[in-house]
């Protein structure tokens, strides 16, 4: 096994581990999400089945406008989050120095979620390949696509 495979091991090893993906959270909720910048945030949904709110940080993908984000299910839509949010898209977002943003959450179709896939590919080549890497390892299968969220703010909205 070669040491890039063992990096994905480890990373993949990790997504599954719910205290570390958990971790960020706690930041955000002592109001120092900031210090990961515009390239994370933290979604607020609703639990589809026991209504409670639910928390998870994700990468952002894409900023196409100043309000909208674009994020990944790197789970695909098995992840308890997109599912949630497939459920009832009315959402809040904590970015930067924005916390409890509202905001709708809109899937996108396969062919813009490739499109956007491939964009953050070229963009950012060396950090897809870990991250997908990382990804297949946790989820044992390969990554092709995934499944997509467009993400608009609307501050004037409580």
């Amino acid at each position: 096994m070669s040491v890039a495979d063992r990096i994905d091991e480890l990373a993949g090893r990790a997504l599954r581990t719910r205290w570390f993906v958990r971790a960020p959270i706690k930041l955000y909720r002592v109001r120092l999400g900031f210090l990961l910048g515009h390239r994370m945030l933290m979604l607020e949904h609703t639990g589809r089945t026991s209504g409670l709110p639910r928390q998870v940080v994700l990468e952002v993908v894409e900023r196409p406008a100043p309000d909208t984000y674009v994020i990944v299910s790197g789970f695909g839509e098995r992840a308890q989050w997109y599912r949630n949010i497939l459920a009832d898209p009315a959402v809040h977002v904590s970015v930067g120095a924005r916390r409890h943003v509202p905001a709708r959450a809109t899937p996108m179709s396969a062919e813009e979620s490739a499109a956007a896939l491939a964009r953050y590919a070229t963009a950012r080549p060396q950090t897809w390949k870990r991250l997908k890497g990382s990804i297949e390892a946790a989820v044992g299968a390969p990554v092709d696509t995934l499944p997509m969220v467009t993400l608009q703010l609307d501050p004037g909205r409580k």
